[in-house]
């Protein structure tokens, strides 16, 4: 790995003697939606050829979104969803995690209950299936980067090498001040802990957090909403949701190695892996996948979701798409 990639722990300073793979791939993906977009096909694959296509790879580059940790079994309705929040439902008739995260709560105490439990089962736990394990055994072996939309950190929790990710969106595990000129960011898992234990919920037999027979409270204690040690301001969780996102040391760091690896692997051949990659940010991984592929004549795209399997015209020739369930996907993979 080059050198001047390494980056010291200044919080107040820029960036300018580093790449920045985020916005160069941005770059990149723009510059394809008006040549491509509008030349969509359905694409077609099979087990068989993605692996011969992994196998045959010289780098793969995964990009995974939100139909990854679906996959594994973190989804945000329905009966796990109301085996946490069915209090929230109740009372506010919330019914979805992910529109949860939108709602103006009454009170911070109210608030930080809501955000502890979605904080916990989403970051602090494993995945009810093995979705993430099992990509990293079809991985093994391979030179390999992932570049993911996901905030939910289940690839270093699966094993992931952490100097082969890059979570551009942020990260559940990690606060930040409010205030801007605040670059750094802090570990959560101790403040989320207390929080959950706050409403009520203990620890069962394996050691994860589980609610009681007697049930628990929609409200933390006020001492516990989560204040910065440093400048004294309220934290909130680093997650991009506008222009006051932290890109911290670690993110500066992770964004320039995907640079550099997409700069060494030019011209090779590059298997482009996308994951679970729906419409709400395409330009992070669509687009930029698109782009590249189409670029090198050397490369290959691989797009697996469920329900939306498409690429460019273009690019058809050298895509494999397979419509179906990701685990299911990989699990056919492994007893190739």
């Amino acid at each position: 790995m080059s050198s001047w990639i390494k980056i010291d722990g200044s919080t107040n300073k820029s960036y300018p003697d580093i790449p920045d793979g985020y916005r160069e791939t941005i770059a990149e993906g723009t510059r394809c939606i008006g040549f491509l977009d509008r030349k969509l096909t359905k694409g077609h694959g099979s087990i068989q050829s993605l692996k011969e296509a992994i196998d045959d790879a010289d780098a793969i580059v995964v990009g995974a979104g939100a139909g990854l940790s679906t996959s594994a079994g973190f989804t945000y309705s329905g009966e796990r969803f109301m085996s946490i929040f069915s209090d929230f439902h109740r009372e506010y008739g919330i019914t979805d995690m992910y529109s949860g995260g939108f709602f103006p709560f009454p009170s911070p105490e109210i608030m930080w209950a809501w955000w502890s439990r979605h904080i916990y089962f989403n970051r602090y736990i494993d995945p009810p299936r093995p979705v993430y394990k099992d990509l990293l055994s079809v991985l093994d072996g391979k030179d390999y980067f992932v570049v993911t939309t996901n905030v939910d950190h289940q690839f270093q929790r699966a094993g992931f090498d952490k100097k082969r990710l890059f979570y551009t969106q942020g990260d559940y595990g990690l606060f930040q001040s409010t205030d801007p000129k605040n670059k750094r960011t802090y570990d959560n898992e101790g403040y989320v802990c207390r929080m959950l234990e706050s409403q009520g919920f203990i620890k069962d037999d394996s050691g994860v957090y589980s609610i009681p027979a007697s049930g628990v409270r929609m409200s933390i204690d006020h001492d516990l909403i989560p204040i910065c040690p440093d400048d004294g301001k309220p934290l909130t969780l680093n997650l991009r949701s506008d222009d006051t996102f932290v890109e911290d040391d670690g993110w500066r760091a992770a964004s320039a190695r995907y640079s550099d690896y997409l700069r060494r692997h030019e011209g090779q051949n590059v298997l482009y892996l996308e994951m679970g990659v729906g419409s709400n940010t395409p330009v992070i991984v669509k687009f930029p996948f698109w782009f590249r592929t189409w670029k090198y004549p050397q490369s290959r795209y691989v797009c697996l979701n469920f329900g939306e399997t498409y690429c460019p015209k273009e690019i058809s020739d050298r895509s494999i798409c397979i419509d179906g369930d990701i685990g299911n996907v990989l699990t056919e993979l492994l007893r190739k």
